[in-house]
């Protein structure tokens, strides 16, 4: 586990899966039938609790290029806000997709460190590997450790 600087806010565009787990593989089929793999930007899963502990809402995102780009492709919006991120790296991932819930296991492990409005965020980097992050709280600039 180590600290991630996001430098800058990151516009994503985004599909919510129908169901949490079952339905996110589908979610990011129906994002990359409308936005095609491209080296130019970032793909994303963005969760949190919503309407419950036990209600996890799931967002197979894509970082927009352009302010634009999520009304020309009919998806709604968001952004993944800069700061200091919580995060475990994880090389090749698809060799056990697990990984990525325990990586987030273990994020979790100390909420008060944690922003309390923030997501758990898959950052996909290349086609193999996940950063899996998670914002920390701020107070004036500094973290909360």
């Amino acid at each position: 586990m180590e600290n991630y600087n996001l430098d800058h806010d990151i516009p994503v565009m985004y599909v919510t899966a129908s169901s949490f787990p079952e339905g996110i593989s589908e979610a990011h089929v129906q994002l990359h039938s409308r936005v095609l793999f491209s080296g130019e930007r970032h793909f994303f899963g963005i969760s949190r609790p919503e309407g419950g502990l036990h209600n996890i809402v799931y967002k197979a995102a894509a970082e927009q290029l352009n302010e634009n780009e999520a009304q020309e492709y009919g998806l709604e919006s968001m952004v993944i806000p800069k700061g200091m991120y919580r995060s475990n790296y994880i090389s090749d991932y698809a060799k056990d997709p697990q990984q990525i819930g325990q990586a987030f296991e273990q994020l979790l492990d100390n909420l008060s460190v944690l922003d309390p409005n923030g997501y758990c965020i898959e950052m996909y980097i290349g086609k193999n590997d996940v950063r899996c992050m998670i914002r920390l709280n701020a107070k004036n600039g500094e973290l909360k450790m």
